[in-house]
């Protein structure tokens, strides 16, 4: 009986072995295609599986016509920009100046694309920025062309990032008044930012559309969505593989890369805004990210039937009108 009992918790043994290393080799698997930018398969995959990329291309734009006058804005009128991140990372971007007849002086805007995108994503908000009055700052995000950098950070190396851009506005100008606005993983790092207790005075507001909540709640809900991975026995086991890989390649884990504890110490004024019908991003983090948040002054906007980062291209003309009035109340506009 003995020799049973112990031949099975050998076979047990060896299964969970076999289980753990198949597990560990899963979760490093993911990582690298989602998160290392010099991974062989990294833009296969991309463009194989990127669910937010097939919404927006498979999504009818209500805002074509917009879209296409920005572009050719933002070939026209953009101007470079660089600096070096704490790292030593290499930093781009594309600086706007105001596009508008008598604008205010001192009005900054950085709008800050998402996952696999870049700053041309990011023309149709600029540009209505610029209208405004804003001086508009575009940074490529780290990992992303034409910045330097080899892992994405999901918006939590992002964030220094930011912080680094805006230190480098303040110190041009030190009456700046700046506006943050990010869609997806630009939002996260929006929202990662608006807490730190380094975040100048100058920036008095923020907006974010589609953020999550955390990288950790993103890919588990991305591995039972996206990936179609069993919630319990496979999809938290990966995703913890994945970010024990990560915290040894990257430097971050991804239950601390997280938007919950920056919100609680926002004071700015925020606005939140997430399509009803997204489903790469749960829309229910937006619930979350707004309950976390410690800012009196907040404003939610759902957009019903728009896809994961569709909403001002779903419903222009409700984005626009609430985002316009949000932020010439805020910036006396």
């Amino acid at each position: 009986m003995r020799r049973i009992t112990r031949n099975a918790l050998i076979g047990v043994a060896a299964g969970a072995g076999m289980l753990g290393s198949g597990l560990l080799a899963a979760g490093e698997l993911m990582f690298h295609l989602s998160l290392d930018t010099r991974y062989a398969h990294w833009m296969a995959r991309l463009m194989a599986h990127d669910g937010a990329t097939t919404a927006y291309l498979e999504t009818p734009h209500a805002d074509a016509g917009e879209e296409a006058e920005a572009a050719q804005w933002f070939d026209r009128a953009r101007q470079p920009v660089r600096m070096r991140g704490e790292d030593g990372t290499d930093l781009r971007g594309w600086l706007f100046d105001p596009d508008c007849a008598s604008p205010a002086p001192h009005l900054y805007a950085i709008t800050l694309h998402g996952y696999s995108g870049g700053p041309r994503d990011m023309a149709k908000y600029a540009h209505r920025f610029a209208r405004m009055g804003f001086t508009v700052l575009i940074p490529a995000q780290r990992a992303h062309e034409p910045s330097g950098g080899r892992y994405i950070g999901m918006g939590w190396l992002e964030r220094g990032d930011l912080l680094g851009w805006i230190s480098l506005i303040v110190a041009s100008d030190p009456d700046a008044r700046i506006l943050l606005h990010g869609v997806s993983m630009g939002a996260a790092t929006v929202m990662m930012t608006t807490g730190d207790p380094s975040l100048p005075r100058n920036v008095k507001a923020a907006i974010e559309d589609c953020g999550y909540t955390s990288v950790w709640d993103q890919f588990l809900f991305n591995a039972k969505g996206m990936y179609r991975l069993p919630y319990r026995w496979m999809g938290v086991p990966v995703v913890r593989c994945m970010s024990a890989v990560c915290r040894c390649a990257a430097g971050y884990g991804f239950k601390e890369a997280s938007c919950l504890p920056s919100l609680r110490r926002t004071i700015i004024p925020m606005m939140f805004i997430h399509g009803g019908a997204d489903t790469f991003v749960d829309p229910a983090f937006l619930d979350r990210n707004v309950a976390a948040c410690a800012s009196i002054d907040r404003e939610v906007l759902v957009v019903p039937g728009a896809a994961h980062a569709m909403a001002a291209s779903t419903d222009p003309d409700s984005y626009w009108r609430r985002v316009t009035a949000f932020v010439g109340r805020v910036f006396d506009l």
